[in-house]
């Protein structure tokens, strides 16, 4: 029987409407510690529900939904063990995304998303219609929810950390400060490459919980401070390079150039901003989804954008910067690194 007209190109729409029930999957498999529980071994529907307490019929079409995921694989009739890539969904795993495939399947990322048109129509993000106000307001509201944030953005940074060390001269600094730095992860493998360095991270009370464990962790705890604020209202004093990793992002071009201003307050002449941010193409490429998608996830959640080159130029220049290098992160990181210095004037 020939194929339907356009048959192929319908099936790849399908595959793509059916985004959600794929997040949907992977988000209730993190949810119920469905990798935690099978570990490495391979282990039978019954007792696989028996730890998860759910119930083993439900959960067997959960692992053959799973199993089509490519995250588990059914060796047997109702015995599954864990891919390697599913592997990634396991608390213990040392590149989990556990945390990461939890936080954005709750409704939090999600619920704005039903709204995505309208903030396509209007420019403005949909969360305070769905939530009654801001992002970061309604996470400051609810303690566990905020930890399950600031634990995934610990998540999605440790690419990131593992790389940007050795990607940059930090030696010929003095103090770093990290604003936005939420628990320190970045910071800390910074400080731990570079022994002469000092570092501050800036944050509010709740981003900055953690970060005291996460560099004594790193065993950097005597080179580090921790100082509590409003970047939008002013950074601490004293660093000769200030450090922004996906935080701009977050943001519209006014209240980015009101940080970045901030920032050009308190630097040094010969001090540098270092931003840690995606760069968008100045054309859209195939294949390249991912950073397209975040950007419509800061349209709908938190009106603020990914940028191009030209973008970040146009922004640092409104802030009293120029942009003096770019660069791509090594491999695993997908960043980029963006130095701008002081116009002087």
């Amino acid at each position: 029987m020939a194929d339907v007209k356009g048959g192929e190109e319908r099936r790849t729409v399908m595959r793509l409407v059916f985004g959600t029930m794929v997040a949907g999957t992977v988000g209730a498999a993190a949810r119920l510690g469905v990798v935690d529980a099978l570990g490495d071994e391979e282990r039978a529907v019954e007792a696989l529900a028996a730890d998860c307490a759910v119930q083993p019929r439900s959960l067997l079409r959960l692992l053959r939904a799973m199993a089509g995921l490519e995250l588990v694989e059914e060796v047997r009739p109702g015995v599954f063990r864990a891919t390697p890539t599913g592997r990634v969904l396991a608390a213990d795993h040392p590149g989990s995304f556990k945390t990461i495939a939890t936080v954005f399947t709750d409704p939090l990322m999600v619920r704005s998303w039903e709204r995505l048109a309208d903030s396509v129509r209007t420019g403005e993000p949909a969360f305070e219609q769905v939530f009654g106000k801001g992002f970061f307001e309604y996470l400051e509201e609810r303690p566990e929810l905020s930890a399950a944030f600031n634990a995934s953005m610990s998540e999605g940074t440790r690419t990131t950390a593992a790389v940007l060390p050795g990607a940059y001269d930090f030696a010929r600094f003095h103090t770093v400060v990290d604003v936005g730095g939420g628990d320190g992860t970045l910071l800390a493998e910074v400080l731990r490459a570079h022994p002469t360095l000092r570092g501050v991270v800036h944050d509010t009370p709740r981003g900055l919980a953690q970060a005291a464990a996460t560099m004594e962790r790193a065993g950097v705890g005597s080179r580090f401070s921790a100082v509590t604020g409003d970047f939008f209202a002013s950074v601490p004093e004293g660093g000769d390079l200030y450090l922004l990793k996906s935080v701009l992002h977050d943001w519209d071009d006014d209240r980015s150039a009101t940080l970045l201003g901030n920032c050009r307050k308190v630097l040094p002449s010969d001090g540098r901003v270092l931003l840690v941010e995606p760069v968008l193409p100045p054309i859209a490429q195939p294949g390249g989804a991912g950073w397209y998608l975040s950007d419509l996830n800061m349209l709908v959640n938190l009106g603020g954008m990914e940028r191009t080159r030209e973008d970040f130029e146009a922004l640092l220049a409104r802030a009293g910067f120029r942009l003096s290098s770019l660069a791509q992160l090594p491999p695993p990181s997908t960043f980029s690194l963006i130095e701008a210095a002081p116009v002087a004037g």
